[in-house]
C-alpha cells in the first residue's frame, strides 16, 4: 500500500486506553469546557472558525489529527489523485482526517468514497475546512464530518492534495499532526498533544462543577450564590 510508509506516514494506532481517553471526552465532555481548560492553560487560539459545522447535528468526535493540505489547481494533471489516495490510505485507526482548503470554496475535496474509506480505516471522523459532497450517503454511512458547505463538483481539475501528515491551519487553527481533535455541535477544538492530560483532567473538573451548579440552580439557588460556591460560569 503506497500510504503505509514513509515520513508522511509516521504514527501509530491508538491504544485502547487512548480509545477510553476519545471516548471520556465524547460522552462526558464538551467542547465549550475544553475550550475553557485551554484558555487556563494559556492555549487561546485553539478553536476553529465558526462556519465549520457538522452534517449531522449529533456528531460528536474525538481522536489524534491526521492532516491533509490541498490546494486550488487550474488543469487536469496526469494522477490528480495519487497524492489523495496515499494520504487518505495513511489513516490509522483512532484518527481524526483534518482537510485544509485554504479555505477554498472551488470544489468539494470530500465526499462519499473518502468518508467509506476513512471508516474502514477506522477514523473517528473528519474536519473539512472547505467543502462536501454526497451527503446523504455520508449521512447514511454514519460517518460523522464538518464542513464549510456543501456543493457537488469533484475536485479534478479545481483543486489538488498537495501533501499529508505535516502541519496545516484549519478553521484559522493551527493542526499539528497528532494533536487531538475535539467536534460537537458548539464546534471543535485541537488540543496541543504535549497539553493532553492536563486540559482534560481540568475539563473534567470543571464539567463536574457545573453539574453542580446546574443542579443547585434548578432547586431555585441565586446564579451569584452558586458562582460563589463552585467558581464556575
Amino acid at each position: 500500500m503506497s500510504g503505509s510508509s514513509g515520513p508522511r506516514a509516521s504514527g501509530r494506532a491508538a491504544t485502547p486506553e487512548e480509545i477510553r481517553l476519545f471516548e471520556h471526552l465524547e460522552k462526558n465532555l464538551y467542547t465549550a469546557v475544553v475550550s475553557d481548560s485551554l484558555d487556563q492553560l494559556g492555549f487561546r487560539h485553539q478553536t476553529m472558525r465558526e462556519y465549520l459545522r457538522p452534517l449531522q447535528p449529533s456528531a460528536c468526535f474525538a481522536g489524534w489529527a491526521r492532516t491533509l493540505s490541498c490546494s486550488d489547481l487550474y488543469y487536469i494533471p496526469e494522477d490528480p489523485y495519487d497524492l489523495e489516495i496515499e494520504a487518505v490510505d495513511s489513516i490509522l485507526p483512532g484518527e481524526v482526517v483534518v482537510v485544509s482548503t485554504q479555505q477554498s470554496k472551488r470544489n468539494a475535496p470530500w465526499g462519499e468514497l473518502l468518508s467509506t474509506a476513512a471508516r474502514a480505516r477506522q477514523a473517528r471522523g473528519a474536519i473539512v475546512d472547505g467543502l462536501v459532497r454526497d451527503v446523504k450517503k455520508i449521512e447514511a454511512l454514519g460517518f460523522p464530518v464538518f464542513a464549510a458547505g456543501i456543493k457537488p463538483v469533484d475536485s479534478m481539475g479545481r483543486g489538488i492534495v498537495t501533501d499529508y501528515n505535516l502541519p496545516i491551519e484549519c478553521g484559522e487553527a493551527q493542526v499539528n499532526p497528532g494533536d487531538l481533535i475535539f467536534a460537537d455541535f458548539d464546534g471543535v477544538v485541537v488540543i496541543p498533544r504535549q497539553a493532553v492530560e492536563e486540559t482534560v483532567r481540568l475539563a473534567t473538573d470543571k464539567a463536574t462543577k457545573e453539574n453542580h451548579s446546574r443542579a443547585d440552580l434548578m432547586k431555585g439557588a441565586y446564579l451569584r450564590d452558586v458562582y460563589q460556591k463552585y467558581g464556575v460560569l
